[in-house]
């Protein structure tokens, strides 16, 4: 193994388990970018190979589904929604359980980090008009969010990653993810109500701005058209999906209403560069021999990656060390066959409910509540993201042992 490669290596992953470059502004996108460029740089990967390591399909599918959430943001539909569903006259759990329902549904279609993104802002705000605890609903937001985008392979990114990139199906993944992901929900609002029993209203003078953005008929229907016709080609039809997703992409912005620019600011460009990074950091650390040398690594230490149950253990581990993307990357050229798509893409979804830097989405959540002056630390989520996690990882375990029965 080349020794400049590997010490790139340690110090791109070490970066995604500390968030960044410690003592430097540089984020977990910077430091991948930079690992990449370093590679090139110093001629350890060529730029053939660097170009031929990008999983273009996976791009273009992401690029695809971020602009068909952004027609739903621009329209307004996140905001109208919330607002229609918190202006009901209902229990404070029965509240919980349609803020559950919708935001679990909303995220395996648009993606949970954009759903959080939307969402948060306003829930706070009309919760706080309402007089109810924000915390109980913000929680359940993250935890729904995680837990619905586990359900379909287009519901956060690493699942668009994973079947992509092992040709998972999307019906069969959704006939496997979907009882888990349901029961998930609801064990999201059980532990939830008990946790929160009597403390479901505050006193408050405050009030918080509303962020809401105006309702757009037009553009959400157009939205929801577009939606529909791309999910059911998903399931009817065998056309690959991430030209179906740029032809979606296409349609929404042939737009006499939201300029392109607009559009484009709502794509998460980090993102896509974190994946562009990080393949070409893989792609230089396997052609040197450092994943042979990895797998033989783990299985003398007695932790055998073809096997379901490490698999699913590790993936669960690492995804919350450094993140569920980056956890992703880091198996992929391990494992083999589309038979371990839904164990990665379950395990390394609902695992990403455990802490608070597990998901994006937590972060988005929290770091909203904050700009809100509502305050969600460290305990007050892992009071709930912890027995969330650890039921519904167990519950997965045994569905995807009873699936493999019969398979």
């Amino acid at each position: 193994m080349t020794t400049f490669v590997v010490i790139v290596y340690i110090i791109v992953y070490l970066s995604m388990l500390l968030g960044g470059i410690p003592g430097l502004r540089v984020d977990r996108t910077g430091a991948a970018l930079l690992g990449a460029i370093a590679l090139l740089a110093v001629g350890n990967i060529s730029e053939q190979n660097a170009l031929a390591s990008i999983d273009v399909p996976t791009l273009a599918l992401l690029f695809g589904l971020m602009v068909v959430s952004a027609q739903f943001q621009l329209g307004g539909f996140y905001g109208i929604a919330t607002k229609r569903v918190v202006a009901q006259d209902m229990s404070p759990p029965a509240l919980l359980a349609v803020v559950i329902s919708l935001t679990g549904a909303f995220s395996a279609l648009l993606t949970n980090d954009v759903v959080c993104l939307a969402v948060a802002p306003l829930l706070s705000h009309l919760c706080i008009e309402k007089k109810l605890n924000p915390v109980p609903y913000l929680l359940a937001l993250a935890c729904a969010a995680n837990i619905g985008s586990a359900t379909t392979l287009i519901g956060n990114p690493q699942n668009i990653l994973i079947g992509e990139a092992l040709k998972v199906p999307f019906n069969g993944y959704l006939l496997i993810a979907m009882p888990p992901c349901l029961l998930g929900l609801l064990i999201v609002w059980g532990i939830i109500v008990s946790l929160y029993r009597g403390k479901w209203h505050f006193e408050t003078e405050a009030s918080l701005e509303n962020t809401e953005i105006e309702f757009d008929r037009w553009q959400t229907f157009k939205g929801i058209l577009v939606l529909t016709l791309l999910i059911a080609c998903f399931i009817f039809t065998a056309w690959p999906r991430e030209l179906l997703a740029l032809g979606a992409a296409g349609i929404l912005m042939l737009s006499r209403k939201f300029h392109s620019r607009k559009i484009m600011g709502l794509v998460d460009w980090s993102l896509l560069v974190l994946f562009i990074s990080l393949f070409i950091v893989n792609k230089a650390f396997q052609l040197t021999g450092g994943m042979d040398w990895l797998v033989a690594q783990t299985e003398s230490a007695g932790i055998p990656l073809d096997q379901p149950a490490p698999l699913f253990i590790s993936t669960v581990i690492l995804g919350n060390l450094v993140s569920n993307v980056p956890a992703i990357m880091l198996l992929l050229p391990i494992v083999k066959g589309s038979d371990v798509g839904p164990l990665l893409a379950l395990s390394s979804s609902l695992a990403g409910n455990l802490i608070i830097v597990g998901s994006v989405a937590n972060i988005i959540v929290v770091e909203s509540a904050r700009q809100a002056g509502i305050k969600i630390d460290f305990k007050t989520h892992a009071r709930v993201g912890i027995p969330v996690t650890l039921v519904t990882l167990s519950v997965t375990g045994a569905w995807l042992w009873l699936v493999s029965l019969f398979s």
